[in-house]
């Protein structure tokens, strides 16, 4: 049998919790940092959690974490 594959793509945007949810950093943090507030830019470096209605897919792009 062969052995199943993580989709590398979404092993480097998810990371497990200690409790099985999937947390994921919020995207337009990079650049053009200066058209955003000072609020805007502070809430982009939280991490979110992952909605339940998406939690099925990633978990079968991330079997093995």
């Amino acid at each position: 049998m062969p052995k199943i594959k993580t989709n590398r793509a979404a092993a480097k945007r998810f990371k497990r919790t200690g409790s099985g949810k999937f947390m994921y950093s919020k995207s337009h943090s990079s650049h053009i940092l200066t058209t955003k507030t000072r609020k805007r830019k502070r809430s982009l470096r939280k991490s979110m959690v992952i909605d339940k209605s998406n939690e099925k897919l990633i978990r079968l792009l991330l079997p093995n974490s």
